[in-house]
């Protein structure tokens, strides 16, 4: 019996649509990760956007200073892009897309802090 050797295609991934992407600038974004650690869902790094983007409840009421909450689809990676170029995965999604806003904003407030 012969087998394939070709790669098979990459799965999309796809948020899901109870979901609202807040866009942080990608230094703040940065320190919030690893402020949340294993609290943080889902983040794609877009560096031409230089923006991280965190995916929270749909509904979420947001008004954090530098910060917004999109109104817009922006582009999902495939599921196994870790690196760029292009929009690439911070955090995959795994069994959890979204960070609790709540700790999402506390973790943006204190990397906002540490950057004065």
């Amino acid at each position: 019996m012969r087998t394939s050797t070709r790669p098979l295609p990459p799965a999309r991934a796809t948020a899901p649509a109870e979901s609202g992407i807040v866009r942080v600038p990608r230094s703040i974004g940065l320190t919030a990760v690893q402020i949340l650690g294993a609290r943080c869902g889902a983040v794609i790094d877009d560096p031409a956007d230089m923006a991280l983007h965190f995916f929270v409840p749909a509904g979420t009421a947001w008004d954090v200073a530098g910060t917004a909450l999109l109104d817009r689809p922006i582009t999902i990676p495939p599921s196994r892009r870790v690196t760029g170029p292009g929009p690439y995965w911070r955090v995959c999604p795994g069994d959890r897309w979204h960070t609790d806003p709540s700790a999402l904003q506390a973790a943006i407030e204190d990397a906002y802090e540490g950057a004065r």
